[in-house]
């Protein structure tokens, strides 16, 4: 079954959407906040954060996939949140789940060895996603799953590594997203939308940007075409988007975020939000461009879920995130 690119299927969403559309002249002023805000891009900015990997390595290759393979879904339904306790720090979200994949390395077990995930059991797995609050970490099953598939699929297919699926793909980014949406079934982030296939690749997308990161954008991190990659589409830059009004909502969709209703994965309002979120950040990095500013739309991304995470409070305030329960973001 073929699928629409993200990009393209953004557009053919975006043309046909009836809850979600974008305000280009906010995209505009926004564009205006990020030229005043922005930092000249570095790419060390990644491997100098606290829980990425301080060395661009082989390890560093199967550190990005394992965490690509796990980074999905973290939100409470409860007021407490899964949240993680690691070097006398406590983290949430995404960086929960680095911090439990440090510890578990920390602590001896070998978790970006596809032999040890292939066969690692459900109380194994708990232990090393137990949580400092009595929230557990979401979609427990789902992830024992992702790990369990993953290790087998990269003994049978890849000798062990997933460096060697990396260097299968000739430095394409295009070529990497297929490879994992072929052999590793949770990173098939596709919907139907009005009669048309759609795609999003979500995580497949960050584990490319992580690469490209981490390696600054040379050896295991060259792609020549790292540019069509988009936006991630997941629950958070949408709300900075709509914050700043680049994105706007229909009164039914509002009235749903708001209340803190659960919006499925594929159905045309969450489809109409994710596409949104790449058009608009493909229309930011445009407009950037033009301005002989040199960025690309994983930058923007990032830019946005940081910006998201230093206002959560007033951004909070104004829309929640939507809730979406799946595995791809």
């Amino acid at each position: 079954m073929e699928y629409l690119a993200p990009l393209s299927s953004s557009l053919f969403v975006i043309q046909n959407a009836e809850h979600v559309c974008i305000n280009m002249e906010n995209v505009q002023r926004l564009v205006g906040m990020v030229c005043e805000k922005y930092c000249p891009f570095d790419l060390k900015s990644w491997i100098n954060q606290e829980l990425t990997p301080s060395v661009a390595d082989e390890r560093s290759i199967e550190w990005i996939f394992v965490t690509s393979l796990l980074n999905f879904s973290f939100w409470s339904k409860s007021q407490d949140s899964f949240e993680v306790s690691y070097c006398n720090k406590i983290y949430t979200g995404y960086w929960a789940l680095c911090a439990a994949v440090n510890r578990a390395i920390d602590e001896g077990v070998n978790l970006l060895n596809p032999k040890v995930y292939q066969t690692v059991t459900e109380e194994q797995l708990r232990h090393i996603f137990r949580s400092h609050t009595a929230e557990p970490i979401p979609l427990f099953d789902e992830r024992l799953n992702a790990l369990r598939c993953a290790g087998k699929t990269l003994l049978e297919n890849f000798d062990g590594s997933f460096k060697n699926a990396l260097s299968s793909c000739e430095n394409s980014a295009a070529k990497l997203l297929k490879l994992l949406c072929d052999y590793f079934p949770s990173f098939r982030d596709y919907s139907i939308y009005k009669g048309k296939h759609v795609s999003f690749l979500k995580r497949a997308q960050i584990l490319v940007g992580d690469l490209w990161y981490c390696f600054e954008g040379k050896g295991f991190g060259y792609f020549h075409d790292i540019d069509e990659i988009t936006a991630f589409a997941d629950y958070r830059v949408p709300q900075v988007l709509y914050y700043f009004g680049a994105i706007e909502y229909s009164e039914e969709l509002t009235k749903r975020i708001r209340n803190g209703e659960e919006i499925a994965n594929g159905s045309e309002l969450e489809v109409e939000i994710r596409a949104a979120t790449i058009l608009a950040v493909h229309n930011i990095v445009k407009s950037l461009n033009s301005k002989n500013i040199s960025c690309n739309s994983i930058v923007v991304d990032n830019f946005l879920w940081n910006y998201r995470r230093s206002h959560a409070d007033e951004i909070d305030a104004k829309i929640p995130m939507h809730r979406t329960r799946c595995i791809y973001y």
